[in-house]
């Protein structure tokens, strides 16, 4: 896979010791909050420091840490958020509104916060997510693959790095693996680097709907 280091528009972002170029949809891996904030610190500061938009999604649970750990990195959330330059929404102001996860809902909503960044006026939104929720008893979850997968059709229209950050602690292995490979950049050991794993999304989507009826099948006979 051959890798362009400019965006279609603008500079490449260098953060987690790797340079984040033309492909922006990232997946990160880390084993606690504390890594998570260690290694995208830089990603973060750097963005307000450029005048980017933030738009974080946290699990509810850590929004008051979250806004405590971008406070002693030397950002000021009150200022950022009442500029609108920050904005942070909990898991049901995003993935699981109405209490369940609608991935064609989630992916005109990502269109529209990208949208509307480049509408504020502003170069860059720098998007960070908290993928927990799928881990969550909700209908329509068992979607994640497809929606990560589908967001590689949305994400090259924009020059906005979009990083969606998964606890290994909470998920297994196998769809650890499954959900590298619907991203073409990946943080795992806390650093940026291509993925070789990558399957593009037509591929993906085809091997997803093999899955079930191999699945159906498998239910008919039983």
């Amino acid at each position: 896979m051959r890798w362009d280091i400019m965006g279609m528009n603008g500079a490449p972002l260098q953060f987690a010791r790797g340079t984040l170029g033309r492909h922006r949809h990232i997946c990160a891996f880390f084993s606690s909050i504390d890594e998570e904030h260690r290694v995208l610190r830089s990603f973060i500061k750097d963005g307000f420091e450029r005048g980017d938009k933030a738009f974080h999604i946290v699990d509810p649970a850590l929004q008051e840490d979250h806004l405590k750990r971008l406070t002693e990195a030397g950002i000021n959330v009150a200022q950022a958020m009442d500029t609108g330059q920050l904005e942070v929404r909990r898991w049901q102001e995003a993935y699981l509104r109405g209490e369940r996860f609608d991935q064609n809902a989630m992916l005109a909503l990502i269109e529209e916060l990208l949208q509307s960044g480049e509408d504020a006026g502003y170069a860059v939104t720098r998007l960070l997510a908290h993928m927990e929720w799928a881990l969550l008893d909700k209908p329509g979850v068992d979607d994640l693959l497809e929606y990560e997968t589908r967001l590689n059709s949305v994400l090259p229209k924009y020059d906005d790095p979009v990083i969606c950050t998964y606890d290994l602690s909470k998920f297994n292995a196998s769809v650890a693996i499954d959900i590298m490979r619907t991203h073409p950049v990946v943080i795992i050991g806390g650093v940026l680097q291509e993925n070789p794993f990558f399957v593009p999304p037509d591929q993906f989507l085809a091997e997803l709907r093999e899955r079930r009826s191999g699945r159906a099948s498998a239910d008919t006979s039983n």
